[in-house]
């Protein structure tokens, strides 16, 4: 997504429980180096955004019918 002219990877991640961590916690960091290298490749397949900033951002759900849970949104959850 764009957010003005900063690309923005966005990964939705979600979890029934919150054992080992919830859905924030389930963002390792071998999760965030699969990420960095589908963004990678994504920047080298559409070369005009290269040259933009970019952003990882996390959308964590959690819970069963999560219609009263809050969406959490993490802007720069990490950087790479």
């Amino acid at each position: 997504m764009l957010d003005t002219d900063t690309v923005v990877f966005v990964e939705v991640r979600y979890r029934l429980h919150a054992d080992f961590g919830g859905a924030l916690g389930s963002i390792d960091g071998r999760k965030q180096k699969r990420l960095a290298l589908a963004a990678n490749l994504f920047l080298l397949k559409e070369s005009r955004w290269a040259n933009h900033p970019c952003r990882f951002d996390v959308v964590a759900l959690q819970g069963a019918g999560h219609a009263g849970q809050p969406l959490q949104w993490l802007k720069n959850a990490f950087e790479c």
